[in-house]
């Protein structure tokens, strides 16, 4: 049957009989990428991923990667914390540098669109340690912080006083099945819904901007004008930890925003993960990483401006919220804000938008730790079971092995028990994976980079080319290794010394390094010199792919077919 699939095709396998269909066609292409990296006897044996990802489902699952819980609640602690200015420099820094590392990843997902991608990435071009610890960091990090969002969802649900005499692992249960739903049958199913949830944040966050600049301009009940009056009182920078004053606490208080970003933009490299079950990657990836940096102006930089000038740093409300761990709209700065301003209706729809920000969330995180295991297997690194695949191109171990995790979740249902500080445990173990994964994916690229050069392939050749590279992968590397290094800084402080906060901030460096270090013990890989790195398995049956998606690609004609073909 393998070698029916292989000679369907021309040696360069580009040709295409012409009785074949688009379907039929799409398997054959998805058969022979497969063939081409894992090898004939194993893609005929587990199957396949399929790309059944559209192009408006690519360019949505990378603007919800961007928008989370993190932007309508987490935000709130930076705020109270350091202030609003201190808030807008944060996240506009560190969305630089996100920016950056994604122009890297960008380059190489174009290059070798691959399911999961970033572990192959670190095994191809660096190291099979790297690839290792680099997969399964992330795939338990990916499946912790799938219970983390379940458990916030059916937290949020009790917001509404219908749902409070509920207990909450019924909440818990619906949500966690809905996700499992969601993923096991087809990945366009996925796709599909992170489409929609994408477009629910998006217009509720569009939204929000617009009601602020009304609101701050006295278009609100009390017709009073807001302008920029909680950056004089209580201040624009406020000082961190408050036994640090002047200058230094200022500081310190600016450097805080910076780990709440960085926690915030977790998630954003989600439509690599996705690349390799993408339609038309070369086209889609590309297109998907060159907006990034608008999305992260709009949303974030101008997100975090609006919140400053709605609701002061200082709110009696917020603070009280915080206080008493609230982890619904009660706690967002967006709804103190919209309370303050005299208007009563928006803290529902709020809610309901952070209900579908943790499920859709909870979605993507199973999707990627699902890929991730599966890159694992591909890199043989995880037992080659977990690369079945479904008729439909579904890894469906994969998929059942990331959500059985799920089952963690009901540790949080008694918030005073021990379970519930376990869970919480759990939950710290997954700190600053994210920050792992970006040093990671900066690493690879440098190697990619000199990989390239020392294979005498030109950059100019590439179909997406990343700019002012290697200092882009440089300073986004120091950058996020910096942040890991000080995040938490505030427990060398005088007086503020707490076991449980250094284990939190710190614990993911050993891990990581456990990880990394039991692999290269185990099996001694050498580190990848570029001459010798693996460019090109794969890429032949990729570039096939590549010239039927050019033929079928047909160019919109009419005005509103120009904007579609704009937005997704």
């Amino acid at each position: 049957m393998a070698e029916k699939h292989l000679h369907s095709s021309d040696p360069e396998l580009a040709g295409v009989p012409p009785r074949e269909s688009s379907s039929e066609r799409k398997k054959n292409d998805a058969y022979l990428e497969s063939a081409a990296t894992m090898g004939e006897e194993d893609a005929a044996r587990y199957g396949h991923v399929s790309r059944g990802l559209k192009s408006r489902h690519i360019q949505f699952i990378a603007l919800g990667g961007t928008i989370g819980t993190g932007l309508f609640l987490g935000i709130g602690n930076a705020f109270t914390h350091a202030g609003p200015l201190s808030v807008l420099l944060g996240y506009t820094f560190t969305g630089i540098a996100i920016f950056a590392m994604m122009q890297c990843l960008g380059e190489m997902a174009t290059w070798l669109p691959l399911p999961g991608a970033i572990p192959q990435f670190c095994a191809r071009y660096v190291d099979g340690a790297l690839g290792f610890a680099v997969g399964w960091n992330n795939w338990y990090a990916a499946a912790i912080t799938l219970c983390a969002e379940i458990s916030a969802a059916a937290l949020v649900i009790g917001f509404w006083e219908g749902a409070q005499s509920v207990n909450v692992a019924v909440w818990i249960s619906i949500i966690w099945l809905v996700i499992i739903f969601l993923n096991i049958f087809a990945v366009s199913l996925y796709g599909e819904a992170e489409f929609w949830f994408a477009s629910l944040k998006i217009i509720t966050i569009v939204g929000l901007l617009i009601m602020a600049f009304i609101v701050d301009l006295g278009g609100n009940p009390h017709h009073e004008r807001l302008g920029f009056r909680y950056w004089k009182n209580p201040g624009a920078m406020k000082e961190y930890p408050p036994q640090i004053h002047g200058d230094l606490g200022r500081f310190l208080g600016l450097f805080s925003t910076l780990v709440n970003a960085a926690f915030s933009y977790g998630g954003v490299e989600m439509v690599a993960v996705a690349a390799g079950e993408a339609e038309n990657p070369r086209k889609n990836i590309p297109k998907a990483v060159r907006r990034v940096f608008w999305r992260i102006l709009f949303f974030y930089v101008l997100g975090s401006l609006a919140i400053g000038v709605l609701v002061s740093s200082e709110d009696k409300g917020l603070l009280d919220a915080q206080a008493d761990g609230r982890s619904d709209a009660a706690a967002s700065p967006w709804v103190i804000g919209i309370k303050n301003a005299g208007i009563s209706v928006l803290p529902s729809i709020i809610n309901a938008v952070i209900l579908t920000s943790a499920t859709s969330s909870g979605n993507a995180f199973l999707y990627s730790g699902s890929r991730y295991l599966y890159a694992l297997a591909q890199n043989r690194q995880a037992p080659r079971i977990l690369l079945t695949c479904s008729k439909k191109g579904v890894p469906y171990y994969a998929v059942a092995v990331t959500a059985t995790i799920g089952a963690l979740t009901y540790l949080s249902v008694d918030s005073n028990g021990g379970a519930a500080k376990a869970f919480g445990w759990f939950q710290n173990l997954t700190t600053i994976a994210s920050l792992f994964t970006w040093c990671s994916i900066c690493v690879a690229y440098l190697q990619f980079y000199k990989a390239l050069k020392a294979q005498g392939i030109s950059r100019d050749t590439l179909v997406f080319k990343s700019r002012f590279q290697p200092y882009t992968a440089w300073f986004a590397l120091i950058y996020f290794a910096m942040i890991i290094l000080f995040n938490g800084f505030a427990v060398f402080i005088k007086g503020n010394w707490n076991v449980s906060d250094f284990i939190a901030a710190y614990i993911g460096i050993p891990i990581f390094f456990l990880l990394y270090g039991g692999w290269k013990l185990v099996k001694r890989p050498k580190f990848i010199k570029p001459y010798e790195a693996d460019l090109t398995t794969g890429k032949a049956a990729l570039d096939a792919e590549d010239e039927h998606w050019q033929r079928e690609y047909k160019p919109p004609v009419t005005i509103i077919e120009k904007i579609w073909d704009w937005v997704a």
